[in-house]
């Protein structure tokens, strides 16, 4: 049977692969054979997936032996394809892509990033008293919030403490002094010091300086927004 070289569109072997401008036969896992890309200089770059893959296998805390088990492909195999060394077959391709819970369709999406200038961070009212805060992350993102505070002398959230959905929540303090009160504990964090704790546990917090504001970075996941 014959396979599309995926470099030139010309029809190779199953399990071969071009090099030097030879047909080479190769055979990388026990099971089915891939098509091990070298790309000459004329040609166009093949869409590299390894990374990808290697990220959706490291999520699900998965080992490559794990993942060889799973497909009936070798380890060895698998380190290739991760390393964008090897191409696998359309068969092997999608026993993967079934065994790390992905489509196929995802490999080749491209990279999304959301960019928020400073001059278009939409500035937000939780409440609470002289305090000016910023939302850093998207509108619309749900897996993370990313709120930025400048708090003036002597403000805060308020006397009644609060609290969120969400699993974990961090405080960030760039600048000044914040007095954070998680249940009846209250940890004073000067800058650099940060604090994560469970945003659904109630908490409040306070700049305790008369004369410096303070300036801090909160992040919550997933947003409580």
């Amino acid at each position: 049977m014959m396979a599309p070289d995926v470099t030139t569109g010309v029809g190779l072997p199953e399990g071969s692969r071009r090099e030097n401008g030879h047909c080479v036969r190769s055979r990388l896992d026990g099971s089915s054979p891939a098509l091990v890309s070298s790309v000459a200089a004329n040609e166009s770059s093949p869409v590299r997936i390894g990374a990808r893959l290697r990220r959706a296998r490291t999520e699900r805390g998965l080992t490559m032996n794990e993942l060889a088990d799973a497909t009936g492909l070798t380890k060895g195999f698998l380190s290739l394809v991760e390393r964008d060394k090897a191409n696998t077959s359309v068969g092997s391709l999608v026993r993967v892509c079934d065994a790390l819970g992905i489509t196929i369709g995802s490999l080749f999406e491209p990279a999304q990033t959301n960019f928020v200038p400073k001059a278009q961070r939409p500035r937000i009212n939780f409440g609470g008293e002289r305090v000016e805060e910023y939302l850093l992350t998207p509108k619309g993102e749900s897996r993370l919030q990313v709120i930025e505070s400048i708090i003036e002398p002597g403000g805060g959230s308020g006397s009644e403490q609060y609290s969120l959905r969400g699993e974990a929540e961090l405080a960030h303090v760039v600048s000044g002094q914040l007095d954070l009160t998680v249940g009846k504990e209250t940890v004073r964090l000067k800058a650099g010091d940060s604090l994560t704790f469970s945003p659904r546990d109630p908490h409040a917090w306070l700049n305790p300086s008369t004369r410096r504001r303070a300036h801090v970075i909160w992040a919550v996941t997933p947003s409580s927004l």
